[in-house]
This record gives C-alpha cells, structure tokens and sequence, in this order.
C-alpha cells in the first residue's frame, strides 16, 4: 500500500469513515498514479479502512491504468455499461457498513451524488477535500523533483516568447511560437492557456491573447505554466518593448520590489497573511493598493492553483516543503499592467526559489 493510500486509510479509521470514492483526475492521480482525463465518463478510487482499494475507469484505459503502477484492481466499463452497478457490488462484496462515504463535495456532481445516495441510501457524505487538500500540501522529494523541472521548462518558454516579440507581431502570434517550441521539448501540455498580453491589455489581469500587435512602448506580460510528469509550473514576466515612460518603469519596479520582499521573507513559520500583507504594503504604500485586486499567490503542484491560497486574511502557518507561487501585480488601465511571478518552494530555513528567468526590467 502506498503512503498516500496508507495516510488517507488512517483518517478515515480516525473519523471512522467505512469507505471514500474519490473522482477528481487530481486526486485520483495523486493516490493512484493513474493520470487521466476521462472527459465526461466516470473516474473514481474506493478507499477502505482495511479492505483493499479498486480504480473504477473507461475499459479503454484498463491497460494505461496497470501499467501506471496501480497494483490492486481496475475495474473497465465500457459505454453502454452501467459502472455504477459494478461499483456498488464491488462496495458490497468488501465491506458491510456504508453509513458514511467521504466524497470532494466540491467535485461530485448532482447526478453522481444521486447514484450513490440511491446505490447507498443509509449513508450520510462528508468532505474529504481537506484531508486531500492537507497531504497535497507538502511535497516529497519526487514531486519536488518534477516542479523543478516545469519550472525549468517555463522558464525556456518566457525566453522563447521574448525572443519572439517583434514589432508587428500579435499576441497569438508569440504564443503560437511559445507553445510550438514546447511541443518540440516534449511538453505535451501547458499547465493552462498560455497569455501573452501586450500594452493595455496586460492591464487585464486575466486578458485573453487576441490580435493585438506589439508597438514600440509596450510592456509585454507573459503568463504561462507547462505540465512535467503531472506536475505543474507558473511564471509570469513582464518585459519592455523599446523604451517605455517613467510611469510605466515605476509601476515596474514597485512589483519587484513588492515580489522579491515578500520571497525574503519565506520560511517556515511565518503565516501566509503575513506574506501577502508584505507585498501589498509596498505596493499600497507606492500609490497602487486599489490596482492590485488579487490574492498574493497559490499552492501549486498536480493542480496549477490548489492549497493554500496565499491571501492577506489567511493564518496558516506554512511548513517546510510547501510549494506555491507568489505573484503581485499592478493593473491600471491606459497606463500599464506588470505582473511577476514565481515558484517557490519552502525550506526547514527559508525558501528556494524554482523557476530562474531574470526579473530585473528586460529590454526587448
């Protein structure tokens, strides 16, 4: 049984929870190691105090999940077969109580919370998003190993698209060129859309690329992640085309400030309000506070944002091996839109900081 199997199994023996059918692609992958995407059809993991485990998937990845290194039982359907049928006999056939299913809430959609309460009608669901949440948190020397490398490959993509920029050129146009060098790495998978943002539209803090084409003055904002075996990165830079005006250079420059302050002060024990509340100030205190409308950063790990949120009301503590990323931005509409972000992972000391690409103000 794996650790993770094992840590899930001893919570549920502590909250005395009989069973847990876990159906997110994530979650799925992180106590399995089957990834997956199976669209609309059925996903799922049944966990049990002492009974063993079984995948539940499409019968045409049966053979992917074996060979993921799922050691217990897969059970395949196909699309005019019915899997909850054969997850309720499967249920059955290892345990007698199912008074309570623990179940992501957030996750499970109506219908599928119907079949189970109609399969299961003694049983009352509880949440397992925060034990979830809890042992996803930190990461062992393997996942650290995969978010070292996306962060390696993200910072190679951000040199592609800052090689790409030219005048004339649109947004898709660099991005097209970003994603396609990627594909030509290996990367299959962008760990979400890839933006490339150029003058006023980087002052949109979730801009869609478009056709808009870079002129001479622009700051040039980059966002972007790509997926490493199930793992994922997240950078953004934001870098000046030709030369740009005091405005935009002081906007700038209070970011960094705000971003490599609130880095410094990373190690165990400080609380992650305390960290957002360090890089809001600085850009509060320059005159931007109203122009930075978002939270500091985001775990980050299987999912490209899960726990903890890093957040000026949020008192967690954070521990040795956290990974998350911290990203201050200011937006102001008609002037300029800076963002800068990275990858940061907590040591027993400070932090270390995954991704590389240079942050001073680059002219392109």
């Amino acid at each position: 049984m794996n650790q993770r199997l094992t840590k899930l199994m001893n919570w549920m023996k502590t909250e005395d929870i009989p069973f847990s059918f876990i159906t997110s692609s994530e979650n799925v992958f992180y106590l399995t190691g089957f990834r997956s995407d199976p669209h609309e059809r059925l996903l799922g993991v049944a966990i049990f105090q002492e009974a063993e485990p079984f995948l539940v998937c499409p019968k045409m990845e049966v053979t992917d999940a074996q060979n993921s290194g799922w050691a217990y039982e897969v059970v395949g359907y196909t699309d005019i077969e019915n899997p909850w049928e054969m997850i309720q006999s499967r249920v059955n056939s290892r345990i007698n109580n199912t008074q309570q299913i623990a179940v992501e809430k957030q996750h499970l959609n109506v219908e599928r919370y119907e079949e189970l309460s109609t399969r299961f009608p003694s049983a009352t669901f509880v949440s397992a998003e925060a034990k979830l949440e809890q042992l996803r948190m930190i990461k062992d020397e393997k996942e650290l190993a995969s978010l070292k490398k996306a962060a390696e490959y993200a910072d190679y993509a951000i040199k592609v698209g800052t090689e790409a920029i030219q005048e004339g050129k649109s947004e898709l146009e660099i991005l097209a060129e970003i994603e396609f060098e990627m594909k030509k790495k290996g990367i299959a998978e962008m760990s979400f859309s890839t933006m490339v943002l150029t003058g006023a539209n980087a002052a949109s803090p979730h801009g869609i690329p478009g056709a808009t084409k870079v002129q001479k003055g622009d700051l040039v904002l980059f966002d972007l992640g790509v997926v490493y075996e199930g793992y994922c990165s997240d950078i953004t830079r934001t870098v000046a085309f030709g030369e740009i005006n005091d405005k935009q250079r002081e906007i700038y420059e209070t970011v960094l400030k705000a971003e490599q302050a609130a880095i410094a002060a990373v190690k165990p024990g400080i609380t992650a309000k305390e960290i957002d509340l360090i890089a809001r100030s600085i850009i509060a205190d320059a005159g931007y506070g109203e122009y930075f409308p978002h939270r500091l950063g985001h775990g980050l790990g299987i999912s490209v944002h899960e726990f903890p949120s890093i957040t000026e009301t949020n008192e967690l503590v954070l521990q040795e091996g956290m990974v998350f990323t911290i990203e201050p931005g200011i937006y102001v509409p008609g002037v300029a839109g800076v963002r800068i972000e990275d990858d940061v992972y907590v040591t027993s000391t400070g932090s270390q900081i995954l991704t590389s690409f240079p942050k001073e103000l680059l002219f392109v």
